[in-house]
Parts: C-alpha cells; structure tokens; sequence
C-alpha cells in the first residue's frame, strides 16, 4: 500500500524561525516549509498583519512578535530585517539562550554584520553563517513570498574562520535543497563584488533620474525617453530606504568602486571632448562584449530554471 509522504524527505532541521517577512524572509520560508526539510517554520515580524497573512498564505507555520518566543528551541535562525537593522537584532538575540543554534542573514553587505555580531554575540561566532541570495523581484512584502525564487540563483554564504564547517553545512544544505547555487566568499570580496555589480549600478541609476528630474526642462527630456532610458533607470524604481541602508553598511567598498567609475567616465568625457574616435570605439566595442557575455550567462541561467518536461509530455 502506498504511502503519499514517502516521497518527502526527512526533516533535516527541527525549527527554522526566520526574522523580517519581506519577500527575501518570505520566499525562504516559504521554501522550506514546503519543501519539508523544516518540522516547524516561525515567523517573527513586527506587523500583525504581515503575521497572519504569512499563516494564511502558508508562508510559515506560525508567526510571532517576540523574538524571545519564537527563537526557543530554534535549530536555525535566519534575519531577513532591513540591513541597518541587523544590529539591534542580534542585541536582542544577544540576550536570549540560543543553545546551539546557527544564526545566518540574507543582508546584501556583510561587513557591517561581522562587525555588529562580533560585538554582539562573541560567543556564538562559531554558529554565525552570514550570506546574501543573488534574488529579488520587483514586488514585495509576504504576499510576494515564492518558494521557488531562489531556484538556480547564486547564494554566497561568507563564513567567518571561527565558523564551524557543521553550521556552514546545515545553511548550504537548506539553500541547496531550494535549488539555489551556493558559493563561499570572503567578507571583504564579497562587498567589493557587490558595490561593483548591484549597488554602484543603483546609484547610478538613482544619480541620474534625479539629475534630469531636478533640469527645468524635466518635463519635456521624460517626453521624449525612450525604452533605452526605461531600462537603464528601472532600478531608480527601488525602495529609497533599502538602498539607503546598503549604501551607508557598504560604505567603503562603494565608494572605492565610485572613484574607481568616475576615473573612467573622467577618461571618457576627454575622448569626447578631443573627438579620440579610436578610444570611443575601443570602449563601445568591450562594453558590446562583454554585455554579450553577460547576456549568455543569463540565458543559461534562464534555461536552467525551465522545468524540463517529462518524458511522457513530449508524447
């Protein structure tokens, strides 16, 4: 006689609780409770709200607003709160008898967190796991929660040296089990590697909509922008707070990578401004390729994530 759990793995955590019930917190709760690794998937988010709705969507499996309770007896404890934010929170789980929980984040920088960890929980670097999904959507809060949002996206998990590998392990593991691709990476080329690919791109993108906004003559340059312009600035449409968080936690890594880009845009507005055709071309024609390259690797990736089709649909 057959059974319909069989097929469902066994439990590889007890309690999963994961702080902060945005899309990020969401979509992993999501994931994990439906993919059965977790007996127990909490929540724990300030918004009543959010909190009931994460039960009624099946996000997780209760909800609390103590962290105190929810963390009780907890197996892992994942932080997906703003990043500035990161640093209150582990004062309070500072306070609280975490036993031999593994504590991770989903936070974009990872510096900041090290260094408010370290001072806030000594004791317990041995079971910290920092790490950052490559994934997002423009939508947000629980109701965008997708457990399968992760599913052939980057992970970097940028584990400390006092880490243990059994703590780095048990994380992977629940990234892996989303499908997710997972890496390791040191702190610092962690938030160097992101300042140059996402968060000095948004501040470009910001800079930029904001400077035509603020001409007298705003109006009339959006009347005439077109699909071009609409593509680059589509991430001028994220959220101000956010990215006001990431900016002042990655502070020093963005700012290298903003000197670093205004050398360039220096260089370029010269080869303009002396007509140096060789050196425009030059330019044009690596960026060409190497948004060439980047274009396949997303198509890989875009491959990756289809659903292969059984081969009984094919007949």
């Amino acid at each position: 006689m057959s059974n319909e759990n069989t097929s469902r793995p066994a439990p590889l955590i007890g309690r999963l609780v994961v702080v902060g019930l945005g899309l990020i917190g969401g979509s992993f709760a999501k994931g994990m409770r439906e993919s059965g690794l977790c007996r127990e998937v909490v929540g724990v988010d300030l918004d009543a709200r959010c909190r009931l709705r994460a039960v009624e969507l099946g996000v997780t499996d209760r909800c609390e607003s103590s962290l105190a309770q929810a963390c009780q007896g907890a197996d892992v404890i994942q932080l997906a709160v703003p990043i500035l934010a990161m640093e209150r929170v582990l004062g309070l789980l500072a306070e609280l008898d975490l036993g031999d929980a593994v504590i991770t984040d989903v936070g974009s920088a990872k510096g900041n967190i090290v260094r408010a960890a370290r001072q806030a929980l000594p004791e317990q670097l041995s079971r910290l796991v920092p790490g950052h999904p490559i994934a997002g959507s423009e939508q947000s809060g629980v109701e965008a929660a997708n457990g399968a949002l992760f599913h052939c996206h980057k992970v970097i998990l940028t584990p400390l040296p006092e880490t243990e590998p059994s703590a780095v392990a048990k994380v992977e593991a629940l990234w892996r089990a989303l499908g997710a691709d997972v890496e390791h990476m040191e702190v610092e080329r962690h938030d160097e590697v992101l300042a140059a690919t996402s968060h000095l791109p948004h501040l470009l993108a910001f800079n930029l909509v904001d400077s035509l906004a603020r001409r007298d003559e705003s109006l009339e340059i959006f009347r005439y922008a077109a699909g071009g312009f609409r593509d680059f600035t589509r991430i001028a449409g994220s959220d101000p707070i956010m990215w006001h968080d990431i900016f002042l936690a990655n502070r020093d890594a963005v700012l290298r990578q903003l000197d670093s880009f205004r050398a360039d845009l220096d260089a370029l507005r010269e080869a303009v401004d002396g007509r140096d055709s060789e050196e425009l071309l030059q330019v044009f024609t690596r960026a060409r390729m190497a948004r060439e390259h980047f274009g396949e690797i997303l198509a890989t990736r875009a491959r990756a994530r289809q659903p292969k089709a059984s081969e009984e649909g094919r007949q």
